[in-house]
């Protein structure tokens, strides 16, 4: 048997609407699924090996990259219409998926155009910065405080 790559990545969130504002808005991707769906039918819904808490529904968005026919896996998000959600997203250093990364063409051009939307750096303009002047990666945080990544991709 062979794994064939990432299928999708899915981020529970505290507000869809907020988080389809980052994703979606200000990152550029684009939803191709948006809807509610009864718990009751979907698979492992009553297991608390993989839920915290009974859910009676959840929200679902599921957002890909302009390019259908690219081999990237896309993000489904999802958050639980009247109930709230726990936990906190994690660091670099803790055990757990710490972040999700994209690629982008200019680097410190995609850092300037987030901030002059108001997204704000994990960290510095120089915390990213190497000693030649170059920006290769930097971070910032989605809107429940995931940290975000992007860097120059694969081969960059």
């Amino acid at each position: 048997m062979k794994t064939k790559g990432v299928s999708h990545i899915a981020m529970c969130v505290a507000d869809l609407d907020r988080s389809l504002h980052f994703y979606r808005d200000l990152l550029g991707l684009t939803v191709r699924l948006h809807t509610t769906q009864e718990m009751a039918r979907r698979p492992g819904a009553e297991s608390a090996e993989m839920y915290q808490m009974p859910r009676e529904s959840r929200t679902v968005a599921n957002v890909w990259f302009d390019d259908p026919e690219t081999a990237q896996p896309f993000l489904v998000l999802t958050s639980h219409p009247g109930s709230e959600v726990e936990g906190d997203p994690i660091k670099l250093d803790q055990i757990g998926i710490s972040h999700i990364s994209f690629g982008v063409e200019n680097v410190r051009a995609y850092a300037e155009e987030l901030m002059a939307k108001g997204v704000p750096l994990a960290g510095t303009v120089d915390d990213f910065t190497n000693d030649q002047g170059v920006m290769r990666t930097f971070f910032v945080y989605d809107p429940d405080g995931i940290l975000v990544q992007f860097d120059q991709g694969p081969g960059g």
